[in-house]
């Protein structure tokens, strides 16, 4: 994790950590990467909703068109759908403005490149020195060369990308949806109008709730970390099935039709059992995150189903699933990769699948993920004023350690920085419930009592 750039892009509370001024010079020093040796730099560029994201977007554009690249508007967009675009159309870069599940207070720049993945440590290493005063080879004295004259980039409204983007998503269904009642949860985000529009135009009767973005209500009391929300909604006006999405539309969490919670891992366990049913699961491998549950193992294990486990982050499920061939990988928090299909996660995309298998199936949603037992798993966060003074102190490792052994093979501990925030997140597996309570609160209590919390 660099100075400004995370696990998933440079993200803070608009204005204040992240600043009009630094989407100005990111764009200002992409359009001039990018365009170097005469080349003409082509960006496509989405947002969210939120209100500080039409701010952060002309700050950006202003920047790249100011180094001579050429801008095509993609407006509001889902993560997904500018990687999509961005790979497709052969863009050199894409750039989405959101700050995912954060409040809307917060935004972030996520950075995409050609092959609609994470944009390369190398790059963001030379951003994040030119965001300091240093543009390296690309410029003179700290200060990077204005485009002149024809060289001065163009903007163009590309609707029409976002256009395909949904044609992509209904193509990729192979039933129709007419029998089904779907309820879908927008988070006020990225997804409020192509979310509904995927399922109706492949027949589904939709209940679609947090669809009116103000700009100052995403994910408030809504989407993917809300989930209680839509639960009500379906067993209330007893839908087959819903879907709730975060801010841009990246993560998805089902909600079956009894009301009970499809998470990340139920998600890997359906799909996975499905693909490998179909001989189309490629190794007979699942990646998962050191944060999956314990059940999942334990199911998969039953199915004959291998998995990977990798560092926290969708970042590192996808480079584990790249390097070794797999297809399917995600996160408990409802990232999913499909790498047939997508080169980052995608709740819509990740939806379908899902109704593909619910069809398929003839079973109610509530039948899809029996065989998976979860553990009770409790996770909770501390704000802290020093990220790795905080995980590497004594004391700190010393309780770890400590309730590790007490757990036994019974369960497990996983204290991490998050890579987006400055929170320290502990996580405790175990057969009860209330033992994951107590162990989670005894590490916290350990960490504030040496003086870290904020």
């Amino acid at each position: 994790m660099g100075k400004y750039f995370g696990t998933d892009g440079f993200r803070g509370e608009a204005n204040v950590t992240l600043t009009a001024d630094h989407a100005y010079k990111i764009g200002r020093f992409l359009g001039r990467y990018f365009g170097k040796d005469g080349k003409k730099c082509r960006a496509v560029v989405g947002k969210d909703p939120r209100r500080s994201s039409y701010m952060f977007e002309y700050s950006i554009v202003a920047g790249l068109t100011a180094s001579g690249a050429d801008v095509y508007m993609l407006h509001v967009i889902t993560t997904p759908g500018v990687s999509y675009v961005t790979r497709v159309d052969e863009f050199d870069l894409g750039i989405m403005i959101s700050a995912s599940h954060n409040p809307y207070n917060d935004n972030g720049i996520k950075l995409i490149n050609a092959r609609g993945e994470k944009m390369e440590d190398e790059v963001i290493d030379l951003l994040e020195a030119y965001l300091d005063g240093d543009a390296g080879d690309l410029g003179e004295n700290g200060e990077l060369p204005f485009a002149k004259d024809k060289a001065i980039g163009k903007i163009v409204d590309y609707m029409a990308g976002r256009n395909r983007y949904v044609g992509y998503l209904i193509s990729l269904a192979s039933h129709s949806y007419r029998t089904v009642n779907v309820g879908l949860d927008c988070a006020n985000g990225s997804s409020w109008m192509i979310a509904k529009n995927v399922f109706e135009a492949l027949g589904a009767k939709t209940f679609v709730i947090n669809a009116d973005p103000s700009g100052t209500n995403i994910n408030v009391n809504a989407g993917s970390t809300h989930i209680d929300v839509l639960r009500n909604v379906v067993v209330e006006n007893e839908l087959d099935i819903g879907f709730a999405y975060d801010g841009d539309a990246d993560r998805c969490i089902a909600v079956d039709e009894k009301g009970n919670v499809i998470t990340g891992d139920h998600i890997l366990y359906i799909l996975g059992k499905s693909f490998a049913d179909a001989g189309k699961l490629a190794g007979d491998t699942v990646v998962t995150t050191v944060m999956s549950n314990l059940g999942l193992y334990k199911a998969f294990d039953k199915l004959g189903i291998s998995y990977e486990k990798t560092a926290v982050g969708d970042k590192y499920v996808y480079e584990c699933m790249l390097e070794m061939g797999y297809r399917l990988g995600g996160e408990q928090s409802g990232h999913i990769i499909m790498s047939k299909y997508a080169t980052t996660g995608d709740g819509i995309l990740t939806s379908i699948m899902l109704m593909e298998t619910l069809l398929e199936s003839k079973v109610p949603a509530s039948k899809l993920s029996e065989g998976f037992t979860v553990y009770p798993q409790v996770l909770k966060n501390i704000r802290v004023n020093d990220l790795s003074a905080a995980v590497n102190d004594d004391a700190v490792k010393a309780k770890i350690k400590d309730v590790e052994e007490k757990l036994g093979s019974n369960g497990r501990v996983l204290v991490r920085k998050s890579g987006t925030e400055p929170l320290i997140r502990v996580m405790v597996e175990a057969d009860d419930e209330d033992k994951c309570n107590l162990f989670v609160d005894e590490i916290i209590e350990t960490v504030v009592s040496r003086g870290y919390a904020l």
